[in-house]
Parts: C-alpha cells; structure tokens; sequence
C-alpha cells in the first residue's frame, strides 16, 4: 500500500500483460493476485475498477463535452470539483482557451487538442476520479519537453497518497518510483532501487543507457 513502482522492459516484456491481469481485462492462467491479502476475483469487476485509475498511453475522448470526458463514469458531478481536477493536470489553462470552455465538445478524434494536451485530460480524469490504486502507461512517451515537464508536474501530485505502478517508457519517470521492477520474457527479473539494479541488471543498464547516454 502506498508504494510507488516503476515497471521497464523491453518490447514484449510483458509489461502491458501485467497490467491488464491487475485490472482484469484478461485472468492469470496460473497463480493469483492479491489486494490486500484478498484475492482481486473476489471482488466485483465493479468494485474492483472503481478501486483504480488507469491513464493510458493513448487515452480516449469521447464525443461530449469537456466536463463530461473528466467525469466520465461519473453520473453526479459539480463544476467546481470539475476545474479541479483539470487545474491539477494543468489542462485548464487550455480548457479556457476554447471557445465554449468545460463546454466544449473536442469529438473522438480531439482535433481540437494536442497530444500533450489530450494527455493532461486523461490525468484530469485520474484526478477526479481519485482512486486509491493508480497505473500510468506512460503518459510522456511521445510528447515534447514543455509537454513532458507539464505533466510530470502534475503526475507528482496525482501519485501522493497513492499506490501507484508507472510503465516507464521514458526514464524520467522512473526517478518517481520507490521501487523498480524489470520485466523480461513475462518475468520479473530484477526488484530494486535504481542504485541498486543498474549495478545488478545488465537489461536495465542496457535499457537505461540507451536512453540517458547523449
């Protein structure tokens, strides 16, 4: 509880896999997980989603307003806690740059939107939501510094008080974590500290360098 992890990996590491078990959009063929001691099949699919927010890599907009995309799932909603969660993600100094605001209605396909921008909704909505256990697939993968500074800023918040689990893409987001686990061939392979396992795993110094070395 509370923890903090970073999750690397090559392609095909198994990374998404391990997400997708946590939320249940697919079942472990062997083993289990457990919340708390408890079995996740135990609970409803109901209570268990509830109980996470997911920010994906390429989020989603729907064709409603603004508000209505933070809110989703979410049939009671007041403006107020609305502007909140968006000035948290700092969405809002954009949101009040369009014509009709919260208003606005963006379509599927948010045209109307930058990729960074599409990114700070889809944390805007991990926000409101509030729950206690939260996955990022990285949200920073494709975005430019200004927007990769902007949401890091904002994934700092989001992750406070939360039991967070980060699939790095970018190793930016790594120094978020407490902890680290790198995935190879559907396992975990090394559980650690950066300090501790860039001297210990010769995949996440590979990975690392890669990405660090000018």
């Amino acid at each position: 509880r509370g923890d903090k992890l970073g999750l690397v990996g090559g392609n095909g590491a198994g990374k998404s896999t391990l997400i997708n078990m946590l939320c249940r959009f697919q079942d472990p063929t062997s083993g289990n997980i457990l919340i708390d001691g408890t079995d996740i099949k135990e609970f409803s699919l109901k209570d268990l989603r509830e109980s996470i927010s997911l920010v994906p890599q390429k989020p989603f907009l729907f064709d409603v307003s603004v508000e209505e995309n933070i809110a989703i799932g979410k049939s009671k909603y007041t403006k107020d806690s609305i502007e909140e969660a968006a000035k948290a993600s700092n969405a809002l100094e954009f949101i009040d740059e369009l014509p009709m605001k919260l208003q606005a209605r963006l379509g599927e396909k948010a045209t109307r939107v930058s990729g960074g921008q599409l990114q700070r909704l889809a944390l805007a909505r991990a926000f409101y939501r509030n729950s206690p256990i939260l996955i990022l697939d990285e949200a920073t993968s494709a975005l430019d510094s200004e927007n990769e500074e902007k949401i890091q800023d904002a994934m700092k918040v989001l992750i406070q008080g939360k039991t967070t689990i980060m699939i790095a893409h970018r190793f930016s987001s790594v120094r978020l974590a407490d902890r680290i686990l790198v995935m190879d061939g559907g396992k975990v392979v090394a559980d650690g500290t950066h300090d501790d396992i860039y001297d210990s795993s010769s995949i996440y110094r590979k990975l690392y360098d890669q990405q660090i070395s000018p």
